[in-house]
C-alpha cells in the first residue's frame, strides 16, 4: 500500500468519525427537546450507522456513514400536568436520549479520530522525510 493509499483511507475513518461526533452533539444539544403541543412527540435520538465502500482505485474497503437514522424505542414520561405538551392525564414525553450512552459513544468516536489522525500524521511524516531525501 502507497503512502496516498493511507492518507486516503485515515481521511474516510476521519470523515465518518466526525459525522458521528456531530450527531451524538445534536443529541446531547436536545435531550431536553420536548413536543410543542399536548401529547406530540419530543426529539427521537439519531444514530449513524456505517458500512464498508470498496474504493476500485486503491483496491481497499474504506468506512462510510450509511446513514443517520432515528432511534426506536418509547419515550420516557414524566408527570408534568403543567408543561404545555403535557397530555391530558398530565405526561410529558421526554426524549429519549440517554447522556450516558451518548457520552460513551462521544468517546469512543473521538478515540478513532484520533487513531486515524494519527495514522494521518505519521504518513504525513514519512512523505515529509522522503522528500528531504530525495533533494
Amino acid at each position: 500500500m502507497d503512502l496516498d493509499s493511507a492518507l486516503r483511507i485515515s481521511a474516510a475513518g476521519m470523515e465518518a468519525q466526525a459525522t458521528r461526533l456531530r450527531v451524538v452533539a445534536e443529541n446531547l444539544a436536545n435531550r431536553d427537546s420536548t413536543g410543542q403541543s399536548p401529547g406530540a412527540d419530543p426529539y427521537r435520538r439519531k444514530t449513524v450507522t456505517f458500512a464498508n465502500r470498496l474504493d476500485r482505485s486503491l483496491g481497499v474497503e474504506m468506512v462510510q456513514v450509511r446513514r443517520v437514522g432515528t432511534a426506536s424505542g418509547n419515550f420516557p414520561l414524566l408527570h408534568d400536568p403543567a408543561h404545555p405538551a403535557a397530555d391530558e392525564k398530565g405526561y410529558v414525553k421526554r426524549p429519549n436520549v440517554d447522556s450516558l450512552v451518548e457520552t460513551m459513544d462521544m468517546r469512543e468516536a473521538q478515540r478513532s479520530y484520533s487513531a486515524n489522525l494519527a495514522v494521518l500524521e505519521t504518513t504525513r511524516g514519512m512523505l515529509t522525510r522522503t522528500i528531504e531525501a530525495l533533494r
